[in-house]
C-alpha cells in the first residue's frame, strides 16, 4: 500500500528557491510560460507576489439616477436570460414576446432596486470604483530540485528578471 501524505504542498516549508524576480505579473507569466515551451516541469513552480498593496481606481461619481442606470441594465441583462430561457419551451411567435417583456420587467426591477439600493447608503458611498491586488514583485520560485535547470533557461533566455 503507498504511503500518501495528506498534508497538501507548503511552499514555505518545501525546499523552494527563488529563480528570478520580475516587477509585474506579466513578466513572471511570461518567465513561466517559456519555461513550459521548453519541457520544464511546470508544476514546480509558482509565482509568488509580494509586498501586496490594495489599489481601488474611482471611475466615476455615483448618483441615484446612474445608480438606476446602471441597475435597469443589469436587470436587463438578467430578463434577457430569463426571457430566452422560457422562450425556449414556448411554440409560435409568443417567443419574442416573453423575451422583450423578460428584458422591460428585469430593466423596470433593476432601476428599482439600484435606485433604493444606493438611496440606502446615505450618501456614504457617491463614486463608484474597481478594485486590485498589486504586489511590489513577482518571484519565480521552483521547488523539488529543479531550480538550477530553470535558471539555466531562463538565463538562455534573457528572462532573469530584476536582482
Amino acid at each position: 500500500m503507498a504511503n500518501i501524505d495528506p498534508t497538501p504542498p507548503n511552499p514555505i516549508s518545501d525546499a523552494w528557491n527563488t529563480v528570478a524576480s520580475y516587477s509585474a505579473y506579466e513578466e513572471a507569466q511570461a518567465a513561466v510560460d517559456r519555461l513550459s515551451d521548453e519541457r520544464f516541469p511546470v508544476e514546480h513552480i509558482d509565482i509568488v507576489g509580494s509586498d501586496l498593496r490594495l489599489v481601488e481606481h474611482v471611475t466615476g461619481r455615483m448618483t441615484k439616477g446612474r445608480a438606476a442606470a446602471l441597475g435597469a441594465a443589469s436587470g436587463a441583462w438578467f430578463g434577457l436570460f430569463i426571457g430566452l430561457l422560457v422562450g425556449l419551451f414556448t411554440p409560435g411567435p409568443a417567443w419574442f414576446g416573453l423575451i422583450l417583456g423578460g428584458v422591460l420587467i428585469g430593466a423596470l426591477w433593476g432601476a428599482v432596486f439600484g435606485f433604493v439600493g444606493h438611496s440606502a447608503t446615505g450618501g456614504r458611498r457617491d463614486f463608484s470604483s474597481t478594485q486590485a491586488l498589486a504586489a511590489d514583485h513577482y518571484d519565480v520560485v521552483v521547488r523539488g530540485g529543479h531550480a538550477d535547470r530553470a535558471r539555466g533557461i531562463l538565463q538562455r533566455e534573457g528572462l532573469t528578471g530584476t536582482a
